[in-house]
């Protein structure tokens, strides 16, 4: 089983915790996490390019010049869509982009993003991780005690509203509760700075 050193929120080890095989120590599969990201940022698209086809174009309706006798090729419309001012051939259209993966892949996919966390030593795991108050800075000196730097992806084991405010204006630095984790996510961050309380609930529910 993958270990990790145990650390309070003063960024002192005060002992170690041992990770789930079961959710932090599966072979990683590429082609999983590769499926979730790209469902992801597909979902997460707004769909709403938009252009003018041939027929929606103001004007046109004239015949530029006859048919015959110019030496110029034979034209209909000046709106077709070589034509400067002329509409789009096969115009985007307002759509939807999402689409579902099934629950095995998706599962698959987060356990071996962590799985590779794991690998890295990138999961920091934190002994009651709380702010009293809604402190920016003191939040930030906390995650440079336990060596973050650069993204990083704080776990709770439920919303903690003075947690996730005091992280919000941090760059990079993103917050969510163990039920609500993300390939994508995982993935993006540099760093896996989790609540010990919160690894119970993550195997729980990914296992």
């Amino acid at each position: 089983m993958p270990a990790n050193k145990l650390y309070n929120m003063k960024g002192d080890v005060i002992g170690e915790v041992t990770l789930s095989d079961a959710v932090f120590g599966v072979r990683p599969n590429i082609t999983a996490i590769h499926a979730a990201v790209k469902n992801h940022l597909a979902n997460k698209r707004q769909g709403t390019q938009s252009a003018l086809t041939r027929a929606e174009v103001r004007g046109g309706g004239a015949k530029p010049y006859r048919q015959k006798g110019t030496g110029r090729a034979r034209q209909g419309s000046t709106r077709v869509p070589h034509y400067t001012h002329g509409g789009v051939a096969f115009a985007p259209k307002p759509r939807s982009y999402r689409y579902s993966l099934n629950k095995k892949l998706r599962r698959l996919a987060l356990k071996s993003a962590l799985s590779i966390k794991a690998t890295e030593d990138s999961i920091i795991v934190v002994e009651d991780l709380k702010m009293e108050a809604i402190k920016t800075k003191d939040f930030r000196n906390f995650l440079e005690s336990v060596g973050v730097t650069g993204k990083a992806l704080v776990v709770t084991p439920e919303l903690n509203e003075n947690v996730v405010l005091s992280a919000r204006n941090l760059p990079g630095v993103k917050t969510t509760f163990a039920s609500l984790l993300s390939t994508y996510d995982v993935m993006n961050a540099r760093t896996f700075v989790v609540d010990k309380a919160a690894l119970p609930i993550i195997e729980e529910v990914y296992a």
